[in-house]
């Protein structure tokens, strides 16, 4: 088995591969792959007098430099939303590169322990699926103190390939680069891509992969991308997995909702009796923080509920922890937003329940856009079984989503109870 190498290692590769190289580009600036080394040992002198794992905040450029300059330094960097309170640890981790804390848009977020070990293998698999070559530019517009964001740089490190770095997602200034750059290869959230398709921005000739994850995309939006020339790849992954760990590519044939491909070489996959997605493999994390994850045999038992074909693909059906009851049968909030999503004028749509004495959950969709609640309950009726059609529909500005577009579920039962009131 080979020895995983470090993120400091594969910037040093490559600088002395291609010194002049574009290693990361960044509102305006330019730093060469011999310069981001020379920057990033200045950067680990710094942080040599800390003690522990080094937590940050900052914008975009101030974490990349962050997460190379710790591996400079063989410490664990732990990136941090800036809108949040800075967490408190000093403990020192041995064979911890990357501490990545979970979207938390169910409860509380966990801190994940990454390796070089599972970095570097989630990388390989990445830029041989895909693939990444020296000379292509990834346009990053993902929060780098989520795992999607730093998954990127450790891409482009080991390609020898340019990161093209944005401050979060600002649709008009993708879509600029979009139109003034040879961007090759893009990640987006679905609702990133949707407000793309709404500008108009039209995906350059040079693109060869749009990876797209972080939430379900909807066949209504699949299909609108794929019509405007978009190279898709919906893919799955998670912070415990060191990002992308099954991804569909278009040669494999149609593709419906849910649809994630085939996992990463190497990996195993299996569901367990309760219908959740369970993994094992060199991308799976090492542990949480706390000390909980995986079991004795390796095996990570996600959250998710998910369908494996004969194949071995990987349909994600949605989260566990989401399943409505109502009328005495299991629904998903998945099943019925997808469904939903397809009525002409919806531009976005959530739906959730609220506890009831006769259905159990009652179904309350929240819906975006101009549609009429009478045609889109008529729209349901025709594609939803009775305990699946929404008893409520409410009209919102905009739905609560994190910063990789997950619903925010927990605030979306608590709107559809104000709203019921």
């Amino acid at each position: 088995m080979a020895v995983p190498i470090s993120l400091a290692q594969h910037l040093q590769l490559a600088a002395a591969e291609s010194p002049r190289a574009s290693a990361l580009l960044h509102a305006g600036q330019r730093y060469s792959f011999a310069e981001m080394v020379d920057d990033s040992r200045a950067l680990a002198d710094q942080l040599a007098c800390r003690q522990g794992m080094i937590i940050e905040a900052g914008d975009s450029l101030h974490l990349a430099r962050h997460a190379y300059a710790c591996s400079f330094q063989n410490r664990a960097f732990f990136p941090v939303d800036r809108g949040n309170a800075l967490p408190e640890n000093n403990t020192p981790l041995a064979d911890v590169a990357l501490i990545i804390a979970t979207s938390g848009s169910e409860g509380k977020p966990r801190a994940v322990l990454l390796g070089n070990a599972q970095l570097d293998a989630a990388a390989a698999a990445s830029n041989e699926h895909l693939p990444l070559h020296p000379g292509d530019l990834w346009l990053n517009c993902l929060p780098l103190y989520h795992i999607g964001g730093q998954s990127i740089l450790w891409r482009c490190a080991r390609a020898g390939a340019t990161v093209l770095l944005h401050d979060g997602f600002v649709a008009e200034r993708v879509a600029a680069d979009l139109a003034d750059r040879p961007v090759t290869h893009i990640s987006l959230v679905p609702a990133m891509l949707a407000r793309l398709l709404d500008l108009g921005a039209k995906p350059p000739a040079s693109l060869r992969v749009a990876l797209i994850g972080g939430a379900a995309l909807a066949r209504t939006l699949y299909d609108r991308a794929v019509a405007a020339g978009w190279p898709l790849h919906p893919s799955y992954g998670m912070s415990e997995t060191a990002a992308q760990f099954a991804t569909f590519n278009p040669a494999d044939g149609p593709w419906h909702e849910g649809l994630v491909g085939r996992p990463m070489p190497g990996h195993e996959i299996r569901l367990a009796a309760d219908g959740r997605l369970q993994v094992r493999g060199p991308q799976v994390m090492a542990g949480y923080l706390d000390g909980s994850g995986i079991d004795a045999e390796g095996w990570l038992t996600t959250g998710d509920l998910a369908r494996i074909d004969a194949a071995g693909s990987l349909t994600i059906l949605g989260r566990a922890d989401d399943m409505l009851i109502s009328g005495g049968r299991n629904v998903h909030p998945q099943e019925i937003e997808s469904c939903l999503a397809a009525c002409p004028g919806v531009l976005d749509i959530a739906v959730t329940g609220r506890p009831d004495a006769v259905w159990g959950d009652l179904i309350v969709a929240l819906v975006v856009g101009p549609v009429v609640a009478d045609e889109l309950l008529a729209h349901a009726r025709r594609h939803l079984p009775s305990a699946a059609l929404p008893r409520q529909i409410h009209a919102v500005d905009r739905l609560p989503r994190n910063a990789t577009g997950k619903l925010e579920r927990a605030v979306l039962r608590r709107l559809a109870a104000e709203a019921g009131q």
